[in-house]
């Protein structure tokens, strides 16, 4: 035999246990399911099952197969290409290949010595415990029938301003709470609306009730399928001493109601803030959707105003039922646009800040886009309305939104009246 064919064969010999090998649970699954999907699929979360063990994940094969194939699981929404953002969650074709495989493989565990240690964590916070957990400071219970905004105030008690790094909403029951925005009350006004009606809190629609002079009055808030995430270092949403903090809880009691607590979980910043995180919403409150277009469009527009720089660090888009995708577009001063987010498939149950791995500088003068397409058609199968009705911009769920809020710092902070 010749040295040459010798070569080939040990080559090809060589070659063909790697070609055939299948992946394991314990060494490529696992940590997939880790990294991927352990957020949401754990005990009391928002997965209808958890995802912690070899025995969970051969008990789900086929539908963990089923939705990674489809494309359905998991649910990151933004389109690669548009924006590159911290802590994606979404599969690459190779994760999506391996976990297909393994359950075509028949779910093989592998070596148990090469399972990596447990990192999600195993109580209610995703980030772990807080170091202060704020909440309703009783149970309310929502009229059954429509949407209700009822805002909760809860006392700041610390007697310094405090920088808040991530916030973590827990609700109380879950199928009736809507969404959840944590408001700053500087002044302290909050505390004369609550508990006038003889039930917990106020009625709040259109806002937290109380006048908003700043851009400094939103600490954070949760949609469905939002995760909690840390700003980068040295970015904080700030507190100010003896503020209030106002919890309003959007409810949506269609079928049946019950009561809540929901829970509101603060992480603070360990070192030095260097810039502080204001909210800056870019909307369109203007727009009539009619019955049966399947693709309305509505835009909404900012200017950035003089000595206003700034750096965008986190986006949340939001509409509601009837949106389809959701795009927005920077236009700097005398450039082409770049584009900050663009989510081609909107599900009103998948919807979270992102947070971008570059901070994104804005100059003033520069402009922001937000394109948001509607299907108002019988076609759409989440259209709550039938018959089908004009739908326009409002606070109720059956209302909609064309709505993104942007996490910014100044440049010039010190210039601005924040």
């Amino acid at each position: 035999m010749s040295r040459r064919l010798i070569f080939i064969l040990s080559t090809f010999l060589l070659a063909l246990p790697v070609a055939q090998a299948q992946p394991t649970y314990s060494k490529e699954v696992s940590r997939i399911l880790q990294e991927k999907c352990q957020m949401c699929h754990r005990p009391n979360d928002i997965a209808p099952m958890p995802l912690l063990t070899y025995d969970d994940a051969q008990l789900w094969m086929d539908d963990i197969k089923r939705v990674v194939s489809d494309k359905i699981m998991p649910p990151w929404k933004p389109v690669p290409g548009f924006g590159e953002f911290r802590d994606s969650y979404g599969l690459s074709d190779a994760e999506r290949q391996t976990l297909i495989s393994w359950v075509n493989a028949g779910a093989p565990m592998g070596d148990p010595s090469e399972i990596p240690p447990a990192t999600a964590p195993t109580g209610d916070w995703q980030l772990g415990d807080p170091d202060l957990i704020v909440q309703m400071t009783e149970s309310y219970t929502p009229p059954r029938g429509g949407d209700m905004y009822r805002c909760f105030v809860v006392t700041n008690p610390f007697d310094q301003a405090m920088n808040v790094r991530a916030v973590d909403v827990l609700p109380g029951n879950r199928p009736i709470v809507h969404h959840v925005i944590m408001y700053i009350d500087e002044k302290g006004a909050s505390a004369n609306l609550s508990g006038k009606d003889g039930s917990p809190g106020y009625t709040c629609f259109g806002g937290p009730g109380f006048d908003i002079d700043s851009i400094n009055a939103m600490l954070g808030g949760w949609a469905p399928g939002t995760l909690p995430r840390y700003l980068p270092d040295g970015i904080g949403v700030q507190i100010p001493k003896g503020a209030r903090l106002v919890m309003q809880v959007h409810y949506f009691p269609q079928l049946k109601t019950g009561e809540d607590v929901t829970k509101v979980g603060l992480y603070f910043a360990k070192a030095p803030i260097e810039k502080r995180l204001f909210y800056i919403p870019v909307v369109n409150t203007r727009f009539k959707i009619p019955p049966g277009d399947p693709q309305n469009v509505v835009n909404a527009t900012f200017d950035v105003p003089p000595f206003a720089d700034l750096k965008i660090v986190q986006i949340f888009p939001h509409m509601h039922l009837l949106g389809k995708k959701i795009n927005v577009e920077l236009t700097p001063r005398g450039r082409s646009k770049q584009p900050l987010i663009f989510i081609d498939d909107w599900d009103f149950k998948y919807q979270g800040f992102y947070n971008y791995k570059d901070q994104i500088p804005v100059a003033s003068g520069s402009s922001v886009r937000v394109t948001c397409t509607f299907d108002n058609s019988a076609n759409n199968p989440r259209n709550p309305n039938d018959p089908l009705k004009e739908v326009g911009w409002g606070e109720g769920t059956q209302d909609e939104m064309c709505l993104s809020f942007f996490g910014v710092t100044f440049d010039f902070e010190s210039l601005l009246r924040l």
